[in-house]
């Protein structure tokens, strides 16, 4: 169905902020999370986690365990699919370990009693062998050549030859001759930047309840951001056929990239099969933060030359990545996010993806740019200083634009980045007056978007109401979202729409809900399919008025003839035509599936104002804009929660949050008392400007909006604390006995 370029006025639901659909059934309990699924003669299961960063499994003994009033089951690795290569491969070495533990909290077995306590006790006499190996869990260190190799052969040819076999994957980008660029400046800074690693913090643990009979049906319930792919995935590792595995997504606790993937799922299967029994699983605190996906830890080199007039000639980077004892780091998303917002005519981006002993890094929320970010503004900034340069003019003056051939390769399309800057430069907070021990730091972001398959279904009730089925969960108001675009095509009120997430059963497939894929992509979808069923309207009008299709247009949720050569009828309501239907051809659905193409790519300028306590190196964020090209904002509500929530967890990667490993390689903080995620105190009013450059690749003109917000905090959090403090701040994060320490070598330098 061909759609037309972005529309950019006449919006009448569009734009505005009715209540949101889950409110109440969140507010009042009613919400049906991950580990409120039930079922009856459910077992409940633990899982056997390994104390070790690093070790052989010589053997496993479930024999006392097996033997424990209650229990009714146990599974190692023996019980799931042999066989899988590549990337099913992957994902069952870390639901399952097979012939070695590989970081601290690796599962390598599991119980499934008739209560939680029994199941907890019966862990405790599964009989695990180790011999310990030597670990390692830094970036760097890892790519020494004398580390401990985490798993020969984990190498892809795009490796260079001469590199630890931790180093698993290599990308390389950009254009243009950074050496010549570089004599041509006036003034160059090379410099060095870590991040640790940080978890998305989602309230809600993993849960799920799994059932799996003998004759190769089941069903699951779980909290994912995709239970397509948990189906897929699932049904691989438990070798089943797809098509016999039912998924149905819960509520979402919250997930930011997090709960893309599969950790606990496949267990529970396992188990429910050898059981015959229903099995639920649910992860506590302590195994969130040690055994699912945090982000990757970097080290990075950035190089950046610039004229004294603020123009940048040449700029290159070595983004360095973790993404734990798997391939998958993000780094090539790092390496092309990192001078993505400046028009370069020479530029060059290397990363690494490394290999340790960690957990599978999953993705966080526009997954490796923030780290780069950080860098990159980083330099810029201390470029300004040293040249005495306005920190928004010099970036206005580089600033990419549409026609600009990105430092990653294509030439971008009508972007919003000049118009962010623009709206930060007129904004009151860039002028105000700062107090003692106070500094400002402004930083841009980037993030590419994503589409990915999709389908809806929209179908019509005799009443005139709608009911809209999409297939991507909602993790950021996304019923809401569809609703009011339909509202807007169909001409009725938003209350007269409901929207449901579909199971794997009942809808096409749809890809994960990330990559801020699904107000454009499902969006999209649903605008495509409400004018499919607007088409289907109109036809019915025209065969009741005896005249073509082609002379009846919908109008106010009206059919109307399209002139007055048409014919001269009245115009027919949307619920006049749904209530005969049944008489007048049948019901009246609209549908669509496709993999859209045009995700816009976003940018994003934020300001922030931070004090330091020269005695204690304690950070407080006093003042927060955040800037930020939608494209078109649905609900401009969830929007400005979009762009507050990436701020405030920016703020807690930026001064507080760590994976924090001792030297046996065992994580020292798995719980919220020693992980410190911000809390309300701990967060100033964050102020919102919603930039609207429409992206020509959506009907509405929606760009992604969910990750952006969270790639420019780090850099401008960095800035303005290294401004307060008089000191430039390498690593992160900024907490008080880094800023402490700083200090101190300055005083001593």
């Amino acid at each position: 169905m061909a759609l037309d370029g972005p529309k950019t006025s006449g919006f009448t639901a569009v734009g505005t902020t009715p209540n949101r659909p889950d409110g109440l059934d969140k507010v009042t309990g009613r919400a049906k999370f991950g580990a409120d699924a039930q079922a009856p003669g459910m077992l409940h299961a633990a899982i056997v986690r390994s104390p070790h960063a690093h070790a052989r499994i010589v053997s496993i003994d479930t024999s006392k365990a097996e033997a424990l009033k209650g229990v009714k089951t146990v599974v190692t690795r023996a019980d799931f699919t042999t066989g899988l290569k590549g990337e099913n491969w992957n994902i069952l070495e870390n639901v399952m370990a097979g012939d070695t533990a590989l970081y601290d909290g690796h599962a390598v077995a599991a119980v499934a009693a008739i209560s939680p306590l029994i199941a907890r006790d019966a862990i405790k006499l599964v009989e695990v062998e180790y011999q310990v190996l030597p670990h390692v869990t830094n970036v760097d260190a890892a790519m020494a050549q004398d580390a401990p190799i985490i798993r020969e052969g984990a190498a892809n040819k795009s490796v260079p030859a001469g590199l630890h076999p931790n180093v698993v994957r290599y990308h390389e980008s950009g254009h243009g001759d950074v050496d010549k660029g570089f004599a041509a400046a006036d003034l160059v800074i090379e410099d060095h930047f870590t991040t640790e690693a940080t978890h998305q913090g989602y309230i809600e643990p993993h849960a799920c309840l799994a059932q799996l009979g003998g004759d190769g049906k089941g069903e699951l319930w779980c909290c994912t951001q995709g239970h397509w792919n948990v189906q897929k995935i699932c049904a691989a590792l438990v070798g089943i056929e797809t098509s016999q595995l039912r998924v149905t997504a819960s509520e979402i606790g919250g997930g930011f990239g997090g709960k893309t993937v599969v950790f606990i799922e496949p267990v529970a299967l396992a188990l429910s099969r050898k059981a015959n029994r229903p099995v639920k699983l649910v992860m506590n605190r302590s195994e969130v933060f040690r055994a699912s996906g945090p982000t990757s830890s970097t080290s990075m080199d950035v190089k950046i030359g610039m004229k004294n007039d603020g123009t940048i000639t040449a700029a290159s980077g070595t983004f360095r990545l973790q993404g734990g004892a798997f391939p998958g780091a993000p780094m090539e998303f790092t390496a092309m996010c990192a001078f993505a917002p400046y028009a370069l005519e020479n530029v060059r981006q290397v990363g690494y993806d490394v290999m340790t002993n960690r957990p599978k890094q999953a993705a966080y929320r526009a997954p490796g740019s923030p780290m780069a970010a950080f860098a990159v503004e980083s330099v810029i900034d201390e470029l300004c200083k040293e040249l005495g340069l306005d920190p928004i003019q010099t970036r206005l003056k580089n600033a990419s634009h549409e026609g600009t051939k990105a430092s990653f390769g294509p030439k971008f399309d009508k972007i919003g980045l000049v118009e962010t800057l623009e709206a930060a430069k007129a904004h009151p907070h860039f002028t105000a007056p700062l107090g003692e021990n106070q500094g400002r730091g402004v930083s841009c972001g980037f993030w590419f978007n994503h589409s990915g398959e999709t389908s809806v279904t929209l179908a019509l009730s005799e009443d005139g109401s709608a009911q809209i089925v999409v297939g991507t969960p909602d993790i950021g108001g996304s019923r809401a979202s569809m609703a009011l675009m339909a509202a807007e095509e169909l001409g009725i009120p938003y209350e007269n729409i409901r929207c449901t997430i579909a199971d794997t059963a009942s809808l096409g497939y749809n890809e994960v809900s990330h990559g801020s894929r699904v107000t454009y992509a499902s969006g999209l979808a649903t605008i495509a399919a409400a004018r499919d069923a607007v088409k289907r309207l109109c036809g019915r009008a025209a065969a009741k008025w005896g005249i073509d299709e082609e002379a009846v247009v919908w109008e106010d949720g009206c059919a109307k003839p399209s002139g007055p050569n048409a014919g001269d009828f009245d115009p027919l309501p949307l619920a006049e035509i749904t209530r005969t239907m049944g008489a007048t051809g049948g019901p009246i659905n609209g549908h669509f599936e496709a993999t859209p193409e045009g995700a816009g790519v976003s940018f994003a300028t934020h300001i922030v104002d931070a004090e330091v306590d020269p005695e204690t190196g304690k950070t407080s964020i006093v003042r927060y804009t955040v800037v930020q090209d939608a494209g078109k904002a649905i609900h401009p509500a969830y929007v400005e929660g979009q762009f507050q929530g990436g701020a405030a967890q920016g703020i807690g990667w930026a001064l507080n949050e760590e994976y924090i490993y001792g030297e046996d390689g065992r994580l020292q903080n798995d719980l919220f008392l020693d992980y410190r995620i911000p809390v309300a105190s701990d967060l100033p009013m964050i102020d919102t400007v919603i930039v609207e450059v429409p992206n020509p690749g959506h009907p509405y003109g929606v760009r992604g909006v969910g990750e952006t917000s969270i790639c420019p905090p780090l850099a401008a959090i960095a800035n303005a604390v290294s401004a307060a403090a008089g000191v430039r701040l390498h690593d992160l994060p900024m907490s008080p006995p880094r800023i402490r320490a700083a200090l101190d070598a300055q005083k001593d330098g």
